[in-house]
Order: structure tokens, then C-alpha cells, then sequence
């Protein structure tokens, strides 16, 4: 499987300062790669106490029977991944509380590339740092995969996000998740945190302003755009329209479904 390199953080650390209320049903973060994942994750993290929060791993498809132990309603915990839509998925998280983080595809293409090109990630598709791929054309390998190597952006969609509207779980967009935690003294933000944390089971602390700031720290997430070193390319922060079309051929009526269309 592909390698993330990353440094640890210290929120164990900074959790600990704040008084936790112990969980009492399992929670699942779940999230399509390059959405936010660490950032959902951080916050959340502020509000759990420290033992229940399931750290071995990143739960994906191909290790989730090694961690099944992390969705027992029996033993409450806080964990999270990237798992498929699929009947072992479906039947081991049921008794969680599932939150669905996802972002704008537009913009995924543009994160997809970034991390590859990065040092933080090590897999199957080195090659795409080694320059031989132009700006457009590595744009459009994130869109339509790489045979072998790497699945489209609707298969990434189709099974990681879109199947898990027929699901049971609470849906988050990263660019809410980033636009609230970033500015958490508003109302709007209030709001949406108040409802992310009832998707959670967990009440409202007096202190929250203070915990989301800790948590969306770039400083504690290794993989934040910031934070991602040995980038070659100069890559767009805005996805051109020949690409933006491309998307949508790829992906038909799939941003409509997750509400950006």
C-alpha cells in the first residue's frame, strides 16, 4: 500500500487540557483521500478523550478485519479512514455514528496531484515526480487514473463518497469544515459546529471555540497544503475549464450530487 510520511503531532497533549465527557456510541470519520481528512479528524480529537480515541491507523478496505475492534459499541471510540462502499464496510461500522467528509472534485484533482508530487507520499507512481509529465497532463491523469496505478476520480467518488449517500452518515464539505474552523467566533460557524458535534453524539462544550482552534492548527496536520515539501511543479490553484469539462465527462452529475452544482 502507498506510504504517508508524517510527523507526530502533540494534540494528545493538548487535549488533555480541557475536561472530556467519555463517548457513549462509536464514531467513524470517514473521507475520500485529499479532503481534509486530518483536519475533521484534529478537531474532533479536541472532544474525545485520549483513550478512546482509536489511533493505530488510518482504516482503509484492505486492513479493516485487522481493526474492526475500533466500531465495538461496546467500547466507544473515535476513529477514522477511507473505506469503500461495500457489504463488510456497511456492517462493520453500523453501530457508529458515520460522518462523510468529501470536497469539491474541482478542486480534489488539484490536492490529488499536490500530495503525489510531495515527499510525504511513497507509492506506486513515483514517476510522476520525475518531470517527465507536464502540468496538463498530470491534471489529467488525476481525473481518468492511471491503469494499474491509480483509479479515476469517478471511481474514487463512485465508492469512497456517492454510494454512502444510500447510507446512514452525517455529510461534511471541506470547504465548510476549513471556512468555520478557520473563523470559529462567528454565528455561522457556531451553527455548524453545534450540529457536526450532535452527528457525533457529543454535547457542546463552553470552551469549543478554543478546542477547534487548537485542532484546525496547520502546524499539527503533516499533510496540509503548507506543510508538503519537495513540489517541483507549480500547480494552479484553480482548476482551468478544459479540465473542469474533462471532470465533468469523467463524472457526470456527480457534483450536483454532493451539492456544488
Amino acid at each position: 500500500m502507498p506510504q504517508v510520511l508524517v510527523n507526530p503531532d502533540t494534540l494528545d497533549d493538548a487535549n488533555r487540557q480541557f475536561d472530556q465527557a467519555p463517548l457513549t456510541q462509536p464514531i467513524f470519520l470517514n473521507s475520500l483521500p485529499k479532503s481534509g481528512s486530518h483536519l475533521l479528524r484534529n478537531i474532533l480529537r479536541m472532544f474525545v478523550p485520549v483513550d478512546q480515541q482509536y489511533q493505530a491507523d488510518f482504516i482503509q478496505w484492505p486492513t479493516l478485519q485487522r481493526h474492526r475492534a475500533a466500531f465495538d459499541p461496546n467500547a466507544p471510540k473515535l476513529s477514522w479512514g477511507h473505506l469503500f462502499f461495500a457489504d463488510a464496510s456497511v456492517i462493520e461500522t453500523a453501530p457508529t455514528r458515520r460522518i462523510l467528509l468529501y470536497r469539491d472534485p474541482y478542486d480534489w484533482v488539484i490536492a490529488q496531484a499536490r500530495f503525489f508530487l510531495s515527499e510525504q507520499f511513497s507509492g506506486n507512481v513515483e514517476f510522476l515526480k520525475s518531470g517527465a509529465l507536464g502540468i496538463d497532463e498530470l491534471l489529467t491523469m488525476m481525473i481518468f487514473g492511471i491503469p494499474g496505478k491509480q483509479p479515476s476520480l469517478h471511481a474514487m467518488y463512485e465508492l469512497n463518497v456517492a454510494a454512502w449517500f444510500g447510507s446512514q452518515v452525517y455529510p461534511v464539505r471541506f470547504e465548510e469544515l476549513v471556512a468555520h474552523a478557520r473563523a470559529p467566533d462567528t454565528d455561522a460557524a457556531a451553527t455548524f459546529f453545534a450540529a457536526l458535534l450532535a452527528a457525533c453524539g457529543i454535547a457542546v462544550p463552553d470552551d469549543w471555540q478554543a478546542r477547534v482552534r487548537i485542532g484546525a492548527d496547520p502546524a499539527q496536520s503533516g499533510t496540509a497544503r503548507d506543510n508538503l515539501t519537495g513540489i517541483a511543479k507549480q500547480l494552479p490553484d484553480r482548476l482551468g475549464d478544459r479540465h473542469r469539462a474533462l471532470v465533468d465527462f469523467n463524472a457526470p452529475g456527480l457534483r450536483a450530487l454532493l451539492g456544488y452544482a
